[in-house]
């Protein structure tokens, strides 16, 4: 004769518990991750872009520790200033892009620079995703257009 086993009643299993991600701790870099944030929305600004916003997300994501978004009035010029982010970077502050995704449609490029995520957005497009909403409990700054720099 075959003994079985009763199985447990669900109401004594104990409750299952899944694990929390840990948030990514602030990088040791991240001094540079901020200077770099700054220089590539000086950048944009140099090609004209629009509403240039800087977003903290250390400790809210894995993959960055700043957001910068921006915008530009066409897919020419979405594009332009995208590539004009990645040269200025490259030639001035010697910081390589890792990957340019969305050139060249034109309506949303993204570029990455390791610690520093960046999205240039048509300006039809960019009300419709939406970013800055998604990242409402997150530091933001808001980044003006200063005077015309002298050039020699």
């Amino acid at each position: 004769m075959a003994v079985t086993k009763k199985p447990r009643s669900p109401s004594k299993l104990p409750p299952i518990v899944e694990p929390r991600p840990t948030p990514r701790p602030r990088s040791k870099g991240a001094d540079d991750a901020k200077r770099v944030a700054l220089a590539i929305a000086e950048a944009g600004l140099d090609k004209k872009a629009l509403e240039v916003v800087i977003i903290d997300v250390t400790g809210k994501v894995d993959y960055a520790d700043y957001v910068v978004v921006m915008s530009g009035r066409s897919d020419r010029q979405v594009a332009a200033i995208c590539k004009g982010i990645e040269q200025e970077l490259r030639e001035k502050h010697k910081v390589k892009c890792l990957a340019i995704e969305g050139l060249p449609q034109g309506q949303w490029a993204l570029a990455d620079f390791g610690d520093v995520i960046v999205h240039v957005f048509h300006e039809d497009v960019r009300g419709y995703y939406d970013l800055e909403t998604l990242w409402m409990d997150a530091a933001k700054v808001t980044v003006e257009p200063g005077p015309p720099k002298k050039t020699a």
